[in-house]
């Protein structure tokens, strides 16, 4: 019985933190990070102000949790299509592409919610510390997958490489979230695969033609 009490303890504890991080994810998404004041917070949330701290020592750890959790999520959306995806190098690294460049990952609620913390990255050396750890995390899956495709790379040239096809799925990202209506289903994707593909010399499009073909890659 008194496992039982602790598990269930632990699941209370994890889901009111998690709402937590929602309640501040919404207040920074619609006025930025200053919006996330505590008061603001506990009011979203349904808690006291006591109640926040005992679960978050500042409201800054907060707001720094409830950015690792945005960009952690994406991370983990991308990575969840290699579950599903071919043995071959070239078909993994393509679904991890595509996963990253269409819903849930490309979500104009997400870039909104992005944008609202990136001002206070340039005074807030913990809010930077965590951007930059969920930037390289997503990063060294994307080179991890580079280094398993059948071709000759160093260190080096794995690390250059895995920096320009970081950016082009970002700026695809972004203006694929923003500007959903501006381009045709499967679109981004489709640009996403080529251009990673042309900086690789790899063709990703011809191991992700089934995804293309039924229109899984919308966006």
């Amino acid at each position: 019985m008194d496992t039982a009490r602790r598990a269930y303890r632990r699941e209370s504890e994890e889901t009111r933190r998690a709402d937590l991080v929602a309640a501040t994810q919404g207040l920074v998404a619609e006025g930025g990070a200053e919006a996330a004041t505590v008061r603001a917070i506990a009011a979203r949330a349904g808690v006291t102000a006591g109640l926040i701290r005992h679960y978050f020592q500042t409201k800054d750890e907060l707001i720094r949790a409830a950015y690792r959790s945005l960009m952690d999520d994406m991370t983990a959306k991308a990575s969840a299509a290699l579950a599903g995806a071919g043995a071959l190098p070239e078909e993994r690294l393509a679904a991890f592409v595509a996963a990253s460049l269409r819903p849930p990952v490309l979500d104009i609620g997400a870039v909104v919610l992005w944008a609202g913390y990136m001002h206070k990255v340039r005074s807030d050396a913990d809010l930077l510390a965590v951007h930059e750890a969920a930037y390289l995390s997503y990063r060294d899956v994307l080179q991890g997958l580079i280094a398993t495709l059948p071709r000759t790379a160093d260190a080096a040239q794995l690390r250059s490489e895995a920096i320009a096809c970081n950016a082009v799925i970002d700026g695809l990202w972004l203006e694929g979230s923003i500007l959903s209506h501006s381009f045709d289903k499967g679109e981004i994707v489709t640009i996403g695969l080529r251009s990673v593909g042309a900086i690789l010399g790899v063709n990703l499009l011809a191991h992700c033609s089934m995804l293309l073909d039924t229109g899984k890659t919308t966006a």
